[in-house]
């Protein structure tokens, strides 16, 4: 008997995955000029600063119009927001969904996204509700239109906003879950959603996080990469000050912090990926972090 145990206990120590060690190397650029954005605005009607997003499948893009300022909230900038979500399907097609006067998509973009693994892109964009706040809603191609397919529930205060991080399988259990980061300004907490049926589900979550500043343009203050080469993304954004980059995995349904990155200034600009695989964190005074991660 103990014979067996014991060669079981050595047959997981050597055909178990090697733990990987993940390391971060800094250089401080400074001086140092954001670049240009390479963004697409939208067409006629869109909204003043939307973007254009392209897909690779059969929603060739995406993006928000029909502008209004029944919601004050400001943001992301200015109290305009957008009532309708428009996309451009494979076919040539234009299909939009209208949301009614209860709410807004309080957003700058439309995510092309996979949210349930099954192949087929959806659209991922923030809801706001006057009375409620803000939920993720998930919208897909239908008869002539699109289709709000499933959204969770809404932080059930008004004003109160979430910025998404990103899509993945977080925890390696074989499903897509969708990343947030509910209430960036005021104790953000960093939530693993995952899609069931019409609704969106909460799976997990993780204090002391914020990927915007109030009143900016910027919401792609994080990255999703496997950067440990265990086959599971790591989530990279900053802190609820934004004066440290955390790197952190849900791997096994854990929550844990790999790095954490102090920063001499706050975060300001979005995320940039170089060519080469390095990531340049935006800083003020003109000024930018550049961190290479080694596994």
């Amino acid at each position: 008997m103990f014979r067996w145990i014991f060669l079981s206990i050595l047959a997981l120590a050597v055909f178990a995955p090697p733990a990987f060690a993940l390391e971060a190397k800094t250089r401080l650029l400074k001086p140092w000029n954001l670049p240009p954005p390479q963004e697409d605005y939208a067409p006629v009607n869109g909204l003043p600063d939307g973007i254009v997003t392209y897909g690779d499948g059969y929603i060739a893009s995406a993006w928000l119009e029909g502008p209004t300022k029944r919601y004050d909230h400001g943001v992301l900038g200015d109290a305009i927001e957008a009532r309708t979500v428009a996309a451009q399907m494979k076919d040539g097609r234009i299909l939009k969904h209208h949301l009614d006067s209860e709410s807004v998509f309080e957003d700058r973009m439309v995510r092309i996204v996979d949210v349930d693994g099954d192949g087929k892109d959806e659209l991922m964009v923030v809801r706001s509700y006057l009375e409620s706040g803000s939920a993720v809603a998930i919208l897909a191609p239908g008869r002539g239109e699109l289709v709000i397919v499933a959204e969770n529930e809404p932080i059930h205060l008004p004003y109160r906003w979430l910025n998404p991080v990103g899509v993945g399988d977080f925890d390696g259990d074989g499903e897509t879950e969708i990343a947030i980061v509910e209430t960036p300004h005021i104790g953000g907490i960093l939530r693993l959603l995952r899609k069931k049926v019409r609704t969106i589900k909460k799976v997990t979550y993780a204090w002391g996080f914020s990927n915007h500043a109030h009143g900016s343009r910027n919401i792609g203050l994080s990255l999703v990469e496997d950067l440990d080469g265990d086959g599971i993304p790591e989530i990279i954004l900053p802190d609820d000050l934004r004066r440290a980059i955390r790197v952190v995995t849900f791997a096994g349904g854990t929550f844990k912090e790999l790095l954490n990155i102090p920063l001499p200034e706050p975060i300001t600009q979005d995320f940039i990926l170089s060519d080469d695989g390095k990531l340049i964190v935006p800083l003020k005074e003109g000024q930018a972090m550049e961190i290479t991660f080694t596994p």
